[in-house]
């Protein structure tokens, strides 16, 4: 029954990953005590409800599976993976930690806890779960592919280069560790590198998502937004549930002042991830685009987008100052700017690029 419990855990791996890192190889649990035959009937009841797109049933199944066997950590994962793919990350992270502990050794839970992490906007935790899993599972790939994601995140890029060229030691061809290690130096305006180490990850897999969405950021990096757009609609082709690509399309598409195909994308996005904290910003600049002094609903409704957004997140930097860019200049009401853009300016580094101009705008706030 173990092994049955672990090929469906397996199997939601790719929704746990949504950073897009592939499933692990292989998941090893610890010896534990029998597991409770209720318990595991309702796991697997779960997975089967979660296969049948009936998230919110295979949910509660899993909470009543871990509550009757506490010790079943298939469960867990499987529950942290769910509560990842419909937004509730807090949630997720508590239930993969759980399955981290009852099964140290299983690289599909580091590398969702890792994800769960990234998603949290909080990659040097990520980076210190998987720095930790690695070093006592050397040959765990996976999580050492989820590893140089997180660390280029957290600002150790040369860390993520010495642990993408050792995926590439022992896996040559593998598409993904060769986009990671070309967006790690992208990171360092190493643009012909990472051009270069493209290209190898293309020809090595020519039908990769991951890929053709990293060729969109450097095409994007050297100013070519065609190819960009080019690159982003074939990795969505690939992969149709790949939302950072659709990401990448609207965002293309806003630069483009295409902004109404741009909100069609980023509502995909929202669609899967509706936590997506770049694509309610890209919705937001998406709706704002729309609008005119005659036409007033598009602002409206990126009002209400940003406003969502900082019930969620309070110090989001980004919502913070275009919310207040959109009551002094669009909506003409710089009286609601005015803690927005204060609290941005209370918030924002020193030398963040959109400090000047929201200082400018308060000062021009009575």
């Amino acid at each position: 029954m173990k092994r049955l419990m672990l090929v469906l855990a397996l199997a939601l791996s790719a929704v746990a990953c949504g950073g897009g890192s592939k499933p692990a190889a292989t998941a090893v649990a610890p010896t534990l005590a029998p597991a409770d035959p209720v318990a595991v009937k309702k796991m697997i009841t779960g997975v089967e409800r979660a296969g049948d797109g009936k998230t919110k049933e295979a949910i509660a199944l899993l909470v009543e599976a871990v509550e009757k066997d506490p010790e079943l950590w298939e469960a867990h994962y499987n529950l942290g993976v769910l509560r990842a793919q419909v937004g509730e990350l807090a949630p997720a992270e508590q239930s993969l930690v759980i399955a981290a502990k009852l099964a140290p050794n299983a690289e599909d839970v580091a590398v969702a806890l890792g994800e769960v992490r990234r998603r949290l906007r909080e990659p040097k935790r990520a980076a210190e779960g998987l720095e930790a899993f690695v070093k006592a599972n050397p040959g765990a790939l996976a999580a050492r592919t989820t590893l140089v994601a997180a660390l280029r995140e957290s600002g150790s890029v040369a860390e993520a280069i010495r642990h993408a060229r050792e995926v590439l030691v022992r896996q040559p061809d593998d598409a993904l560790a060769r986009a990671e290690l070309a967006l790690s130096h992208l990171e360092l305006g190493e643009v012909d590198t990472a051009q270069l180490l493209i290209e190898e990850a293309l020809k090595a897999e020519v039908k990769s998502a991951v890929a053709e969405r990293t060729a969109g950021l450097i095409a994007l990096r050297q100013g070519d937004d065609a190819l960009a757009f080019q690159h982003f609609a074939r990795a969505s082709e690939l992969d149709p549930s790949d939302t950072t690509a659709r990401l990448n399309i609207g965002t293309v598409l806003v630069q483009a002042g295409v902004y109404d195909k741009a909100e069609q994308e980023f509502r995909a996005v929202l669609a899967r991830k509706p936590d997506d904290v770049d694509a309610m910003l890209g919705l937001a600049a998406a709706q704002r685009g729309q609008g005119t002094r005659e036409r007033r609903e598009p602002y409206l409704a990126a009002e209400k987008t940003l406003t969502e957004l900082l019930a969620k997140e309070p110090d989001n930097l980004s919502a913070l100052y275009n919310l207040g860019v959109l009551y002094v200049d669009f909506l003409q009401q710089p009286a609601k700017a005015k803690p927005h853009l204060s609290r941005f300016v209370d918030k924002a580094p020193e030398k963040h690029p959109a400090r000047p101009a929201a200082v400018q705008r308060l000062a021009g706030i009575k």
